[in-house]
């Protein structure tokens, strides 16, 4: 410990303190699981801190080694399961990246809305539970409330509500149901109603403002060096988004915004989220309105499964759909990096092929892993309070993190 001298209110004469050293975490709800903080502090301002990420025993890269390339989708569901249909598509696209496939037009319109709906969901999560461990808990339901009605669309689409394994190397697991349009219709004037009461109880809310506004703050330049993405990025100013510097699917025909802050701080970051979902949903109106009809995988049954009629039906197609299953698709040697814009940054896969059924080496660039090492550069000078808030918005996913 160190000792510090500190002039007396009442008297003026130095007294003796002593820097406390605390363990913060891990537990629910404030440190998010397996996190854990090592804190120096200085009456309650925090003078060091010593961020552990924990250790969740996923060894979801290494596993992957051993399965085919589609039996890889569910362990990417559990990276980000705040919006695991992003990270479904970004695996996708790094292993058609490496095999030459191009989806057909119906499959990359799906596949953008369904991670717009996703990305919605995990802004959700991350800023009613913000308010939540903030002690304002009517906006917490509301974000609550939100999120349901897109779970079940969600659930209505891939059979699952949260693990969707949606989709498939060369598609998806199977079209848009017919009534999908109908129910999407119905479920946003509630969504954006919501999206509206927790804005009006939040955005203006003075004592929410004032354990937000310049809290948390990282500049733009550090925020590079750390190698941030996403919200957290771009409330520094950094304009920078995948969707819009490097396109992929159908995000160069749709027609959206990018908010950007200028402050760093952690009101920016809830700005941002606010934005991006109602930017979510003009995307999504965009897909319904220009999606073509069409089929949603390619035509090759080396890499997809046949129709389930063809296999009752034909031997051809049940001996296409025993190998996949058994042997996995043959994608060629090479190596490939896939990247998408996820809900907390650029969530990127590097996979290498040998030939082989299924990946010699997968990585996974996670957006979370560089937002926590920055972390203690955001919480130095602050008091032990404005941790929470802090921590929150940067929405740290341990799934993705600790692989």
């Amino acid at each position: 410990m160190t000792l510090v001298s500190t002039p007396s209110r009442s008297t003026g004469e130095p007294l003796q303190t002593t820097d406390m050293i605390i363990n913060m975490g891990p537990s629910h709800p404030a440190m998010h699981g397996t996190v854990k903080m090592i804190l120096t502090l200085d009456g309650e301002i925090v003078k060091d801190a010593d961020v552990n990420i924990g250790y969740l025993h996923r060894g979801m890269e290494l596993e992957s080694e051993s399965g085919t390339w589609n039996q890889v989708v569910p362990y990417t569901d559990r990276l980000n399961y705040c919006s695991p249909l992003i990270n479904n598509v970004g695996y996708a696209l790094a292993i058609e990246k490496l095999a030459g496939i191009e989806v057909p037009p119906r499959c990359a319109y799906i596949r953008v809305m369904m991670s717009e709906m996703a990305r919605i969901c995990d802004h959700l999560t991350a800023i009613a539970a913000q308010a939540l461990e903030l002690a304002a808990f009517t906006p917490f339901l509301y974000g609550v409330e939100a999120r349901e009605l897109i779970y079940q669309l969600i659930e209505e689409v891939t059979g699952a509500r949260l693990t969707t394994s949606y989709t498939r190397v060369g598609g998806l697991r199977f079209d848009l149901p017919l009534s999908f349009e109908e129910h999407w219709r119905e479920a946003l004037p509630r969504i954006e109603v919501l999206l509206d009461d927790i804005d009006r109880l939040l955005t203006g809310n003075r004592i929410f403002y004032d354990r937000m506004a310049d809290v948390g703050v990282i500049g733009k330049e550090d925020a590079i060096d750390y190698g941030f993405t996403g919200p957290v990025l771009r409330s520094t100013g950094c304009d920078y988004d995948v969707r819009k510097d490097h396109p992929y699917l159908i995000y160069g025909d749709l027609d959206f915004e990018v908010p950007v802050g200028h402050n760093g701080d952690n009101f920016d970051r809830y700005l941002i989220r606010m934005e991006e979902m109602r930017q979510c949903l003009r995307m999504i109106e965009q897909c319904l309105e220009q999606m073509p009809d069409g089929p949603v995988s390619i035509d090759d049954w080396t890499v997809v499964l046949p129709p389930k009629e063809e296999v009752y039906n034909s031997i051809e197609a049940m001996m296409a759909h025993f190998k996949v299953i058994m042997h996995g698709s043959r994608i060629p040697k090479g190596e490939a990096y896939g990247y998408v814009e996820g809900a907390n940054g650029e969530l990127g896969f590097y996979a290498v092929s040998e030939g082989d059924r299924g990946p010699y080496r997968l990585h996974v660039r996670a957006p979370c892993f560089y937002l926590m090492q920055g972390l203690r550069h955001m919480i130095v000078g602050d008091m032990l309070a404005d941790i929470i808030p802090t921590f929150d918005s940067i929405n740290m996913i341990g799934g993705e993190i600790d692989r």
